[in-house]
């Protein structure tokens, strides 16, 4: 028995940390770039209106930019609703070439301009998997992004029940996530390194480890999370180093762009599970309950997460 364990600590140590990380946390790639999939084999990816700019900017992508605008000229549109349209295709295409490659899910994003509108957001998250639908892309494989304000969450609900998966996005604060729970939704998306920078910016200081204020704030709604068996999935985002992905080992999901995944993949050193849903069960922690009124407070009693939001 005692050689069994010994041979598998070996065949562990031969794992680079992504394959070891893979071992208890779903690995999303953070970009648009096909080539980067391939090669690190993320389970899911999340893409947002930027990195599908840049990767359009690349000669291999600039096809399906012109794929697009040559099949909407036909659409009868003009002016700002022909650029909607085609922006709207544009991801949706991207979306459907990125699930032909990974196993799991895509994200794709709704327009930033409408994080304060209910009824606009959930327009918009219902067109977008019209249109993957019509490429005959399941809606289960597609998380729609949407803002975690509270008009957000609220469309966010609604969707839900309508079977549109939602990744909450722009999260920085507990009252945000535990909204989010009420809500039902698919999954979250608390950023660690924009809460990094505020921290470094306002504290004048750098972070590292344990203390970084983004691992803290992600560790936070994960125990909050498993105390309480929520289902929906935590996903932390939004990296600066790779320290910050290794304390967060054992996280349900964590998207990361490929230059990280490609300095985890280049190091063999152990990797420790940091975060386990049984170390969440033995924690002391109250139950928040939120209103509209207290979540608005809460948030802009945070200073960080009401600049960071508003950002």
């Amino acid at each position: 028995m005692s050689t069994v364990v010994a041979e598998e600590k070996r065949t562990e140590t031969k794992l680079n940390q992504l394959e070891q990380l893979k071992k208890f946390t779903k690995i999303v790639a953070d970009t648009a770039d096909f080539e980067s999939m391939r090669q690190f084999k993320p389970q899911d990816a999340t893409t947002n209106p930027s990195l599908v700019y840049a990767a359009t900017q690349k000669p291999e992508y600039a096809h399906l930019l012109e794929e697009v605008l040559n099949d909407r000229k036909k659409s009868g549109l003009s002016g700002a609703s022909q650029i909607e349209d085609i922006c709207d295709h544009l991801l949706v295409h991207f979306g459907c070439d990125i699930l032909e490659i990974l196993p799991g899910r895509v994200s794709t994003e709704t327009d930033a301009r409408l994080s304060f509108d209910v009824e606009g957001s959930i327009r918009k998250a219902r067109r977008l998997v019209q249109l993957y639908e019509e490429r005959k892309i399941p809606r289960e494989r597609v998380l729609i992004k949407v803002a975690s304000t509270w008009e957000g969450i609220n469309a966010a609900e609604q969707l839900t029940k309508e079977g549109i998966r939602c990744n909450l996005t722009l999260m920085f604060s507990l009252p945000q996530a535990v909204r989010c729970a009420e809500a039902k939704v698919q999954l979250i998306s608390p950023f660690v390194g924009r809460i990094y920078d505020w921290y470094k910016k306002e504290m004048k200081r750098d972070y590292t480890g344990p203390e970084d204020p983004g691992v803290q704030s992600v560790t936070e709604i994960y125990m909050y999370y498993k105390k309480f068996d929520i289902p929906t999935e935590v996903m932390g985002a939004s990296f600066r180093n790779a320290s910050q992905i290794r304390e967060l080992a054992g996280c349900d999901c964590l998207t990361i762009s490929p230059e990280l995944m490609k300095e985890l993949s280049e190091s063999f050193e152990p990797i420790e599970r940091k975060l386990n849903p049984g170390k969440a069960k033995g924690a002391k922690i109250d139950r928040l309950e939120l209103d509209e009124k207290k979540f608005r407070w809460m948030l802009n009693d945070n200073a960080m997460a009401y600049e960071k939001t508003g950002e």
